[in-house]
């Protein structure tokens, strides 16, 4: 069986369970966040959430996806490709910046970071549903704008991954080391407005 085929994705608890995991991983940790906390966080027993997660790598990796999936769909859902390139990457570079700095984001990079030889599965799953899943969307977003003559781009993916790269400067560092705890609206655009401009000056028509 594999890992994903091992997970219950059915019954009316499960939502409960993701929450409460979400809350003692972020407040603990993976290594610090128990079975006993996570399930009286969610209001269930031991049993239920062992119904659903018979592991709690698996129970993380849940979280993770959910979490990264929310945020790409939210993306997506504003994101409007008829729009002129510099107008849709500048609102893809807005929410970017946001997440990077969003206490999911940091705290789930440091615990893939921290388990990364014990459990490298977790660090696994974090990238396929995080950057790798927003590296592709964004190049199914590229080639659209390539066709349309908006971008010149020769190869997608490493304009793709450039893109997330410059939506990490400054900010995504000061946070994931703890020199900067919060973040105004203001300097996440700042960011991604030099996100834009550098992209559009190295791939704009």
């Amino acid at each position: 069986m594999t890992q994903t085929a091992a997970i219950h994705r059915t019954g009316r608890k499960f939502d409960q369970v993701l929450q409460g995991a979400r809350e003692v991983f972020m407040a603990d940790g993976f290594e610090g966040a128990s079975v006993d906390d996570i399930a009286r966080a969610a209001g269930v027993s031991k049993a239920t959430l062992y119904s659903y997660f018979p592991d709690k790598r698996l129970l993380f990796m849940e979280v993770a996806h959910t979490e990264c999936s929310r945020m790409a769909q939210d993306i997506v859902s504003m994101v409007d490709d008829t729009k002129p390139a510099r107008e849709v990457l500048t609102i893809a570079a807005t929410q970017l910046c946001r997440f990077f700095v969003s206490e999911f984001a940091q705290q789930v990079f440091r615990i893939c970071v921290a388990e990364r030889d014990r459990f490298p599965e977790l660090g696994q799953a974090f990238y396929e549903a995080g950057p790798q899943n927003g590296t592709r969307q964004m190049v199914e977003y590229l080639q659209k704008a390539v066709d349309k003559g908006e971008l010149a781009i020769e190869d997608l993916q490493i304009a793709a991954e450039q893109f997330t790269e410059l939506c990490k400067v400054r900010n995504w560092s000061r946070g994931l080391l703890g020199i900067q705890t919060s973040f105004s609206q203001s300097e996440i655009d700042e960011i991604a407005l030099q996100a834009v401009d550098m992209f559009m000056a190295r791939y704009g028509v």
